[in-house]
């Protein structure tokens, strides 16, 4: 389906080899558009790739390169497409998207040993849709917080379907509702006011909202228990954390997934939200750091 065109309201740039110069971090050019990654660690080292959530992009990692990197692993962390500072293509937002965007960013790249990978919230389905598209290219897999495993749908993720309607709402309302909603993302969102800044500068570059709208439509954060079965099936091994106040996708949800990954670690993280990772790094980086070792 062709991407819808409007003219959303707070999208002043355009990422371009001008505006590139001035951003951070690296780029490097796919056949469906520019990617903003880091990779940092040994070249020699064994590879782990770090793939962020629904809206907030590769900073939401911070915490947790370093971590690995200081524990000797080469780490590869990007903007998914339409988000942070990676191009907004015209494009359906879907997991084949996604898996097409990282599989070519690892052949770029040059990266052709097998790699363990984290996903945070959404990162989750596309982590994992991304192990069982490429047979043999994950040993393993962690899960913090994922995505996709049949949530109820709310009205207000209903009405953003409508064609055109979900265009109107997410322009009125969508960058309050983006914003004041990071909040949600913490037990103790007080400690962490750079979290918020960081989000707003890539906000304004054009594609974003409509990015986020046809990734919602694709169904990329709705039911991807199949996925996970097949994780499960392939005997691919999985670490799980989630944070106990996550607001997003509440604790309980573990017990459907130990139902569906229960070969899987899972850790439920006190005194954390959705990202506990970022909110619990002391906690949860020594475990992480020991799965993905050699």
């Amino acid at each position: 389906m062709k991407p819808f065109n409007y003219p959303f309201r707070g999208e002043t740039d355009i990422l371009n080899e001008k505006t590139r110069m001035g951003l951070p971090g690296q780029f490097t050019e796919l056949p469906d558009g520019f990617v903003h990654y880091e990779l940092v660690g040994p070249s020699d080292s064994p590879v782990v790739v770090l793939v962020h959530g629904f809206s907030v992009p590769y900073y939401i990692w911070d915490p947790t390169i370093t971590a690995l990197t200081n524990a000797g692993l080469r780490v590869l962390r990007y903007d998914l497409y339409g988000r942070g500072y990676s191009d907004r293509p015209a494009s359906d937002y879907s997991l084949d998207l996604f898996n097409r965007q990282l599989r070519g960013l690892l052949e770029k790249l040059e990266i052709t040993t097998s790699i363990a990978i984290a996903g945070v919230s959404m990162g989750g389905p596309i982590a994992a849709y991304f192990s069982i598209q490429n047979p043999g290219r994950v040993r393993r897999l962690c899960l913090i917080d994922p995505a996709g495993f049949g949530e109820a749908k709310s009205l207000k993720a209903s009405l953003i379907m409508a064609p055109l309607l979900g265009e109107i709402l997410l322009d009125i309302w969508g960058e309050n509702v983006l914003v004041d909603g990071l909040t949600d993302d913490f037990f103790r969102p007080d400690l962490f006011p750079e979290y918020r800044e960081k989000y707003l500068e890539p906000m304004k570059f054009r594609g974003f909202k409509r990015a986020l709208l046809s990734t919602i439509r694709q169904g990329v954060i709705e039911d991807q228990v199949s996925i996970y079965r097949k994780i499960h099936s392939l005997q691919i091994p999985a670490l799980i954390f989630w944070g106990k106040y996550d607001k997003t996708f509440p604790v309980n949800i573990t017990e459907q997934v130990k139902s569906i990954l229960p070969a899987a670690a899972i850790h439920i993280i006190d005194h954390a939200g959705h990202v506990p990772h970022y909110e619990q790094p002391e906690i949860v980086n020594p475990i992480l750091t020991t799965f993905f070792s050699p």
